[in-house]
């Protein structure tokens, strides 16, 4: 079996988004669940390069994966604020026992 470059990353794209989609799903921690929301983005944005290269416009791939890497950063500061928040308010981490409060 003969595999090049693109092939080698279409796989690492397929086991990046299911990494990530699975720790979204199963996990409970809100920290977690941030952690494999990074993995999922990090997934996107080697596909998006890996289409940029594919149409042969890697430059474009890259800028707007420099685009998601920055609008992920900003949203994974802000996720993890509100956890750190949370668990200051709350005490718990727990998504499921959030769900049951009131206030």
């Amino acid at each position: 079996m003969n595999l090049n470059a693109a092939s080698i990353a279409f796989i690492a794209v397929i086991g990046l988004l299911g990494i990530g989609l699975y720790g979204v799903l199963i996990t409970r921690n809100l920290i977690k669940v941030v952690v494999a929301l990074q993995v999922l983005v990090k997934g996107a944005m080697i596909f998006i390069v890996l289409a940029g290269h594919l149409v042969g416009q890697i430059e474009i791939g890259q800028s707007m994966a420099l685009t998601v890497i920055v609008a992920d950063t900003i949203v994974a500061v802000i996720g993890l604020a509100l956890a750190v928040q949370i668990r200051r308010h709350f005490g718990t981490l727990d998504v499921k026992a959030l769900t049951t409060l009131r206030r």
